[in-house]
């Protein structure tokens, strides 16, 4: 039997941007996909903690070190600039690896950088 457990999470980024007029995802900086062992086009959830918004995209690769988290297209509808979201990457697996699968959980600092 396969299940779908949580792989990754980014807990409490900023929103840095939100754009609207872009073709759609959340763009992110490459330092916290790489910590958080996510990559570009992975299918993520993001969770606001500001509205409740929950919602589904991918991701971008943002320039490393930039600090950015921002929401693209229809998403940038779901957060504001300042507003603290929770980013999470799922996986499929067998239910007995499941049981011992550790999900990667990063805790970004000020200014989404991670020291």
């Amino acid at each position: 039997m396969q299940i779908e457990i949580l792989k990754s999470k980014i807990h409490r980024a900023t929103i840095t941007e939100a754009n609207l007029n872009y073709i759609g995802s959340l763009t992110l900086d490459e330092d916290l996909m790489e910590a958080a062992n996510m990559i570009e086009n992975e299918k993520i959830q993001i969770v606001n903690v500001n509205n409740g918004a929950r919602i589904e995209t991918y991701l971008i690769r943002g320039k490393r070190g930039s600090g950015v988290c921002c929401l693209n297209g229809p998403a940038a509808r779901h957060g504001a600039v300042g507003d603290t979201i929770i980013i999470m990457s799922y996986a499929a697996m067998d239910f007995e690896e499941a049981k011992k699968f550790k999900p990667v959980v990063v805790f970004p600092k000020v200014g989404n950088h991670l020291s």
